[in-house]
């Protein structure tokens, strides 16, 4: 397989974003996207919560989100294209100690235009049987340090939508812009060449590039190779020496039924919908997604110190049971019974220095990683980004007509804020 201008390695959110700006933008070339997996969407994308937000610390992450939501919006709206988007709201409910911490945070998303509401304990109270005050000398409250519920942050500009949907859209229209995918299609490698054709080995006085990749079904050149791997970008970069700027860790979801939680789905005054909103408990990161379909939640929270970067896979019934369950029936009892009827596990690809997306491009490969979990509700704004460093434009061009510098999420000209406000 010989002669494709681009070839995307990996058929994911990011991967058929990308592929999908790419060939719209540049419909005279032949673009090819490889996966492992069966379809599109089918790896990591699969397995996360599907929720977005533009509730961000960072001006950068604020901007990629926003923009990519309304892309969403429009999409589901005006295109008609259903991708099943829910503006359920992201409710934080915050100590008195994070609120005076995340206050600057606050300020500045409020700056910008972000859409967040602070609401008082009485707005609170709506939820059933939420403990706002805790027994504090009770021992197992004073042994998991948990803290009383002072206010909530309610970001209204998020919610819920299917990524498989999403992807399907992506690949379609990718598909109908004169696309080409091979799935069940395991990459091994890169192939680098000498840009000359004297000799065959790519010495460094041949200034080498890449020009393909190697896969269990053969060779497949192609003048610009896209790595779009996520989470499993270093496997293919770390034998050519390249930094993918990520790393791997796994997250866990828990879907959990019980004849006690039907209450807690429908919560009338926290949006349009009337169900309770994603809802993030002050201890921990520990949070619920309401699951209308199975009549329960989803759960989890992240797990930093002690888990180790690795691709491991396996959902683990025991961290639900002594990391989630002992906070989470603490603030909302009606889980004391619930059981788990699903587990999932996937992997975030880890920016562990700013938290922030990067595009960057070394020896005619683009490698885009480090999404760090938000890839979804970043994903078109990253593809528009993609097609522009493609093209060599200095911005790209987000949805709405929104201004970005490419370079920003570069590595020699980065410039991006830490994000601090992650989940």
């Amino acid at each position: 397989m010989k002669g494709h201008d681009i070839i995307i390695v990996g058929a994911g959110i990011i991967g058929m974003s990308s592929a999908y700006h790419l060939q719209k933008n540049n419909p005279n070339k032949k673009i090819l996207v490889i996966d492992k997996e069966t379809g599109a969407g089918q790896g990591n994308t699969a397995k996360a919560a599907g929720m977005f937000r533009n509730t961000f610390s960072s001006r950068t992450s604020q901007i990629l989100s926003d923009t990519s939501i309304n892309f969403y919006s429009h999409l589901q709206n005006e295109m008609n294209y259903d991708i099943r988007l829910i503006k359920t709201g992201y409710l934080w409910l915050l100590s008195k100690r994070q609120l005076d911490e995340y206050s600057p945070t606050i300020k500045k998303m409020m700056k910008h235009g972000i859409e967040i509401k602070i609401l008082k304990k009485d707005e609170l109270k709506k939820i059933p049987k939420l403990n706002l005050e805790l027994n504090k000398n009770r021992e197992e409250t004073k042994y998991l340090g948990l803290e009383n519920i002072h206010k909530g942050l309610l970001g209204t500009k998020c919610g819920e939508l299917d990524q498989s949907e999403l992807v399907k859209f992506y690949k379609e229209e990718f598909e109908k812009w004169g696309g080409e995918t091979h799935f069940n299609t395991k990459v091994h490698g890169f192939i680098i060449t000498p840009k000359n054709e004297f000799g065959v080995a790519p010495f460094v006085w041949q200034n080498p590039k890449i020009n393909g990749v190697t896969t269990e079904n053969g060779e497949v050149y192609g003048d610009k190779i896209v790595l779009a791997t996520g989470a499993y970008s270093h496997e293919l970069l770390n034998p050519i020496g390249i930094d993918s700027h990520s790393r791997p860790k796994k997250r866990q979801l828990f879907q959990l039924q019980g004849s006690n939680l039907e209450e807690l789905l429908y919560v009338k005054g926290f949006n349009e919908e009337g169900i309770l909103p994603f809802t993030i408990l002050p201890k921990s990161g520990v949070y619920v997604k309401p699951d209308e379909t199975g009549k329960g939640f989803w759960t989890g929270c992240a797990d930093d110190l002690g888990r180790p970067f690795s691709l491991d896979v396996t959902p683990e019934k025991s961290f639900y049971e002594f990391n989630i369950r002992p906070i989470l029936t603490k603030y909302l009892p009606q889980f004391e019974n619930a059981r788990i009827v699903n587990k999932l596990a996937g992997l975030y690809a880890c920016n562990t220095i700013d938290g922030n997306p990067y595009v960057f491009e070394k020896y005619g490969l683009i490698v885009i990683s480090g999404c760090s979990g938000s890839g979804i509700m970043k994903a078109d704004a990253i593809g528009r980004i993609v097609d522009a460093l493609y093209r060599r434009k200095g911005e790209a061009e987000l949805y709405g007509n929104v201004k970005f510098r490419v370079s920003d999420l570069g590595i020699e000209k980065r410039n991006v804020e830490n994000e601090e406000f992650m989940i």
